[in-house]
């Protein structure tokens, strides 16, 4: 029996370079080898957005991208988070036996305390517990996340050993990181301290759906320096973003011999740039034609989407129908 994958995306975010070659073309490569579930997760875009200006169509974006990133509706389970209720249901469940302290101490809850001090609701309390139940709802094993994640993964943990000591039953197997590849590829942004991500700032990410200008001008305004001061130096942070990019999207000869202009002190970063963006435009191409076909297709859309709510459904009316027993509830 194939184990379970669990895997969501938030309803606010377009897949960007860091999305796709950190995770995606994982998931591709994993939906014959495990029985996947990927959700878009429209109710936990709420804790930040709580009045999303178009929420669907937001949703459409992303659920466009999966597809033509690779996933297989037939293959894969897909579909979107608020289509099954009972994700809803188990959040209920699970909250009554999360404490306060616990979720008070999450990492990610202080950060947003933080960043949004005038935004502190209770859905952000429990964002983590949301999280688990939507990996409990399929009593999923493995879970592909990011080091950001993975004190959630651990609360996921908490939660259903928690459930499972509460109601005396091993009924919720334990989650796990999980990573496809030996190696994740890390993916850095543009703005020249980190990952790629929406959260950093629009400039800061590349996305598989923006024109071939759009690329030209974010990866022309990224962030580099003065140039190389001594032969050989050791590069900074964001010069050192840049190069990890051009490996990613570059031949290993065009990242080779601007590595030797550096170390020489003959790099002209506009020339780099340059190269960076064609290569970068020549690599996002095919996803571009893909999205834009994908997302034409109005009746084909709707039709994984309800395909993937009925499956998604039929795994997560189980687990609850379950749940419910053990906790006790019964029809008069």
């Amino acid at each position: 029996m194939k184990e379970t994958v669990v895997s969501g995306i938030r309803s606010t975010g377009k897949l960007h370079l860091g999305n796709y070659y950190g995770a995606v073309k994982n998931f591709v490569q994993m939906q014959n080898d495990f029985n996947c579930y990927f959700f878009i997760a429209d109710l936990h875009s709420l804790t930040t957005h709580p009045t999303p200006a178009d929420l669907h169509g937001n949703i459409k974006h992303v659920l466009v991208e999966y597809l033509a990133s690779g996933i297989d509706p037939e293959t894969s389970t897909i579909y979107i988070q608020s289509d099954v209720p009972e994700i809803a249901e188990l959040y209920l469940y699970l909250n009554m036996n999360a404490y306060m302290g616990e979720l008070e101490r999450s990492t990610s809850f202080k950060d947003k305390v933080r960043s949004n001090p005038d935004n502190v609701n209770a859905g952000l309390l429990t964002y983590p517990v949301l999280m688990a139940a939507d990996i409990l709802i399929h009593k999923a094993t493995k879970v592909p996340v990011g080091k950001d994640q993975e004190q959630h993964l651990e609360m996921a943990r908490t939660f259903g050993n928690r459930f499972n000591r509460l109601y005396d039953t091993p009924y919720f197997p334990e989650p796990y990181a999980f990573n496809y590849s030996e190696k994740l590829v890390k993916v850095p942004g543009l703005d020249g301290k980190g990952k790629m991500g929406k959260s950093e700032g629009e400039g800061n990410a590349v996305y598989l759906s923006d024109d071939p200008e759009t690329i030209r001008k974010k990866v022309m305004r990224a962030v580099s320096d003065g140039g190389p001061t001594e032969e050989n130096q050791e590069k900074p942070e964001a010069i050192q973003n840049l190069f990890d990019l051009m490996k990613v999207v570059s031949s290993a000869d065009t990242h080779e011999h601007f590595s030797d202009l550096y170390n020489k002190m003959q790099i002209r970063y506009g020339d780099f740039k340059k190269q960076l963006a064609e290569d970068m435009i020549i690599a996002t191409a095919p996803m571009r034609e893909r999205i834009m076909d994908v997302a034409k297709n109005d009746t084909y859309l709707r039709q994984v989407a309800k395909h993937g709510a009925i499956k998604a459904r039929e795994s997560a009316q189980k687990t609850i129908k379950e749940v419910r027993s053990l906790i006790g509830f019964k029809s008069f």
